[in-house]
Formats: structure tokens, C-alpha cells, sequence
């Protein structure tokens, strides 16, 4: 993994963790979800492209498909 993809895992990560618990405290469970799959998606995509796509629909999810 070079630079660029340890830089977007952290940060999506770090958007994945404030996703997760606003999910958990407002029992929002695409937030939740979203957050989840934030935090893990990092370590199957070794692309940066790819991390950054998967990553941006990941965060845009919640808004898009309200439960």
C-alpha cells in the first residue's frame, strides 16, 4: 500500500467511526452500516481509485437511502 492509500484508509476510517456512532445514537441503521463498511472496506481494496469510489458511495449512502 503506498502513501495515498494509508492516508484515504485513515480518513475514511475516521468517517466510518463518527458514521458508527452517530448510527448507534440516533438508531440509524444505514448510518450504522455505512460506518461499519467504512471502517472495513479499507483493507480488501489495495487501488486507491477504487478505495476512493467505494469510499465516497459508502458516505453518500445514508443520504440517499433513509431508513
Amino acid at each position: 500500500m503506498d502513501a495515498a492509500g494509508f492516508i484515504w484508509s485513515f480518513v475514511f476510517g475516521v468517517i466510518g467511526l463518527s458514521y458508527f456512532i452517530y448510527g448507534k445514537k440516533a438508531v440509524h441503521i444505514t448510518a450504522r452500516l455505512s460506518g461499519l463498511f467504512l471502517m472495513m472496506f479499507p483493507y480488501f481494496v489495495s487501488n486507491t481509485w477504487v478505495m476512493v469510489g467505494v469510499g465516497a458511495g459508502l458516505m453518500a449512502l445514508p443520504f440517499v437511502y433513509r431508513v
